[in-house]
């Protein structure tokens, strides 16, 4: 069973953290992944820089920027990763536009994130439509899970149909906005989460965009299965470094 799957059977509600690979500096990918885990971080997304990052809000575009000023490429990231699975157990999945993948190949990426542990992959700007027409069996062939997005304008006939083809989760996307923390959900998103918890879905949720702290990881995961945290985490290693990642996700657990 992949690793995800296992994770979402867990009877807890889960935190995911995002960072980008190579960021604050080229080599710092290995050494926060195994941190994290070790801070008790449920899953991870490994974010790919990309130079048109379209979904991503200024915090993390300035990480994308600054990662490939500092070389990081998809060829670096996969030599960083070749032996993450000697001393992490944790659920990896990349997070990445669909160009570089398309430029790598698509079979020759899922081959190789299968090759080195990756999990799963989420390409923003790839069409759900085009990935069930031409490339879903290629991810099943290497056991990689394809988790989609969906916002609150994202039509229920729609989310049904990426809920019939999906086998992992589904990243629900707090607001229609690009990436970036916030004081607190309002109404509309309470309302939307509830929404969603209502409709019955094969796969479960987990939220993104927006959460920063205790309160919003909790408002966050009153409906789902869990909440991803990405904006936060990057200006707090802005700001204090990739030294002590456990005092960043103890306050997000207190």
């Amino acid at each position: 069973m992949n690793r995800i799957n296992k994770k979402l059977l867990e009877d807890k509600k889960l935190l995911s953290i995002y960072f980008t690979a190579g960021y604050p500096s080229l080599n710092d990918t290995k050494a926060i992944i195994e941190d994290l885990e070790k801070s008790g971080v449920d899953m991870l997304e490994i974010g790919l820089p990309f130079s048109d990052p379209l979904a991503d809000g200024p915090t993390i575009q300035a990480s994308s920027t600054q990662a490939l000023k500092n070389g990081m490429t998809t060829e670096v990231l996969f030599t960083q990763l070749k032996d993450i699975r000697k001393t992490v157990n944790i659920p990896l999945i990349i997070m990445g536009y669909f160009n570089p993948i398309l430029q790598y190949g698509v079979e020759a990426f899922c081959k190789k994130c299968q090759e080195i542990g990756i999990d799963g992959l989420i390409i923003p700007d790839l069409p759900i439509d085009v990935y069930h027409e031409k490339y879903q069996t290629t991810f099943e062939r290497h056991s990689i899970i394809n988790v989609f997005l969906i916002t609150p304008q994202t039509s229920e006939e729609r989310i049904r149909y990426i809920d019939s083809i999906s086998n992992g989760f589904i990243y629900m996307v707090s607001s229609a906005s690009v990436t970036g923390s916030q004081s607190g959900f309002g109404e509309a998103q309470t309302q939307y989460f509830k929404r969603i918890s209502n409709m019955k879905l094969k796969n479960p949720q987990i939220v993104g965009f927006g959460i920063s702290d205790s309160k919003t990881f909790k408002q966050a995961t009153q409906f789902t299965k869990g909440a991803i945290i990405g904006s936060a985490f990057i200006k707090y290693i802005t700001k204090f470094g990739v030294k002590n990642l456990k005092r960043f996700i103890k306050q997000i657990k207190d």
